[in-house]
């Protein structure tokens, strides 16, 4: 099991130039854990994330890692215990797909470590992973949007870090392949017991897969909790102003989100 890590946002307000998007969120994310940040486009879900990542400096509050102020720590150190992968993320001119997987290996590489079977090893488990071990050799500008998700995935799953940050890792992905990401987001959660933060659209997805929800709307979180508490008709309606009946999933008791729309029996205008 991985080692625990204590990852916290206290009072944090996070924005881009002069605007602010972020507005003094409390956090703190549950160690061990798949957690799912939910909400409408522009609530700021990979802001917040952003900011978990060392991405953007807040603009007042902090984000503690294991009781340090994250950006105050040298990167290296970072790079070591959290891995981030970002929305649309570029990939070098003519990289090929072993070079970009290997890349997440890096923050193992110290002055004097040269490459090692233990390297080998991580980058070979997270191309299997991904089902991206035949495309090693292709360049990662001639794959396709879903294959190109995919290897970017296994690059954050090389890393081998005891918190993955992903941001709408099922973008580009048909539903078979976000199922089977979401499967093993979950595995690498029991087994290795990383701590995993995701922002997710779908909300029956992460009502099934998360342990733990964090819904914002406008900056600020109205939510955070189990799915069968934050998942309710009422704070649905809230934060993606959408009626709904919320039912339990007939495979796992999750609960499971019906959107009622204005052409459904019964509906109102």
């Amino acid at each position: 099991m991985s080692p625990e890590h204590l990852l916290e946002a206290s009072a944090l307000t996070l924005g881009y130039n002069a605007t602010p998007v972020v507005h003094e969120v409390d956090l703190s994310v549950p160690t061990g854990r798949i957690t799912a940040i939910i909400g409408a486009n522009a609530s700021g879900k990979s802001t917040l994330l952003r900011g978990f990542a060392r991405l953007l400096e807040p603009r007042s509050g902090v984000v503690h890692l294991d009781g340090e102020p994250l950006h105050r720590m040298r990167p290296s150190d970072v790079a070591r215990v959290l891995g981030m992968l970002p929305q649309a993320p570029v990939a070098p001119d003519g990289i090929t797909v072993a070079d970009l997987v290997g890349r997440g290996r890096h923050p193992h590489q110290g002055w004097f470590r040269r490459w090692s079977a233990a390297d080998d090893a991580a980058v070979d488990i997270a191309l299997r992973a991904t089902a991206t071990l035949d495309l090693i050799d292709r360049p990662v500008a001639e794959l396709s949007g879903g294959q190109r998700q995919r290897v970017w995935i296994a690059m954050a799953l090389a890393q081998q870090t005891d918190i993955l940050l992903l941001d709408e890792p099922t973008t580009f992905l048909d539903i078979n392949h976000q199922i089977e990401l979401l499967d093993l987001l979950v595995d690498l959660n029991r087994e290795r017991g990383t701590t995993i933060v995701l922002v997710l659209h779908e909300l029956n997805l992460a009502a099934r897969y998360a342990d733990h929800l964090v819904a914002m709307r406008d900056g600020r979180i109205v939510a955070a909790g189990p799915p069968a508490t934050v998942v309710t008709a009422q704070t649905v309606r809230e934060v993606f102003d959408l009626p709904c009946d919320v039912v339990a999933d007939p495979r796992t008791g999750a609960p499971m989100v019906i959107p009622i729309g204005r052409h459904a029996p019964g509906a109102t205008a």
